[in-house]
């Protein structure tokens, strides 16, 4: 995959407008990005422990999709999958990572590690696996080990 500039957080506050916005349905479509959908995540995990992601990311972010003119089918729009392999990612980085860093700290650092990678999922999955209809409306066990 090509590597892409890693677009980092200033500070908590830009962490939380995503998390929030997001959660709000009130993000701008542009701002909906991959180290947004990471940020959020993790901040989710950090500041809302009464939500549970693996339970309600799907509902989450299809919703947040939907507000945006986005459509959730088989073949666009939410990926259960990807979106719950990302969700051990950041559980297992948050495992490892001092409790007291900051939350932007946090953040910039889960996406410049492996797990905050773009083609991360691919480690596990192949290709064809990762992005067949089952993978995107269900979750799926990768075919590849670590």
């Amino acid at each position: 995959m090509t590597d892409h500039k890693i677009r980092f957080f200033a500070d908590a506050a830009a962490v939380r407008h995503v998390g929030e916005g997001l959660l709000a349905r009130t993000l701008p479509k542009a701002e909906w990005t991959h180290e947004a959908h990471l940020a959020s995540c993790l901040w989710l995990l950090v500041e809302r422990p009464e939500i549970d992601p693996e339970r309600e990311l799907r509902s989450i972010i299809s919703r947040y999709n939907e507000s945006v003119g986005g459509v959730n089918d088989e073949t666009q729009g939410y990926h259960h999958t990807i979106t719950m392999v990302f969700v051990a990612g950041v559980r297992g980085f948050l495992a490892r990572t001092d409790p007291a860093l900051p939350l932007a700290a946090k953040v910039n650092a889960l996406l410049a590690s492996p797990e905050g990678r773009r083609d991360w999922p691919l480690t596990l999955y192949s290709r064809d696996r990762l992005f067949s209809v089952a993978a995107r409306t269900g979750h799926i066990a990768p075919d590849r080990s670590s």
